[in-house]
């Protein structure tokens, strides 16, 4: 089983990426996904998740407006849509698979992970 993270750059302040999680080995349709991202130095906190049917969303408050997750289970891939960057958001993203159907801010609630993008945004 494995989450292939990607789309990570070096970004100005204002301007956007957008991540893709591709998944293999087995479908997750039925679990909640979601982002997470680490900051050099800093623990890993949660940006986003995406219930299994993408009906129920959910993002910390420094990314909410400003970033969009979406799924699409036909694919096995969730996506991760970032706008107005700020040299904040510098960071390593990580998609991560649920062990249940809807999201979760804590990464226990997580069993795959993928490897990690990294987002640059410089100011």
């Amino acid at each position: 089983v494995q989450l292939q993270a990607s789309g990570g750059g070096l970004v100005q302040a204002g301007g956007s990426l957008r991540l893709s999680c591709a998944a293999s080995g087995r479908t997750f349709s039925n679990n909640a996904m979601g982002w997470f991202r680490q900051a050099l130095g800093k623990e890993r906190d949660f940006v986003a998740a995406i219930s299994w049917r993408g009906g129920t969303t959910s993002y910390a408050d420094s990314v909410k407006g400003r970033f969009t997750i979406s799924r699409d289970n036909a694919k096995n891939a969730v996506y991760l849509e970032m706008n107005n960057l700020e040299p904040e958001d510098t960071a390593v993203y990580y998609c991560a698979a649920a062990r249940k159907s809807y999201g979760s801010r804590f990464p226990g609630e997580y069993n795959y992970w993928g490897q990690g993008t990294q987002v640059t945004v410089s100011s």
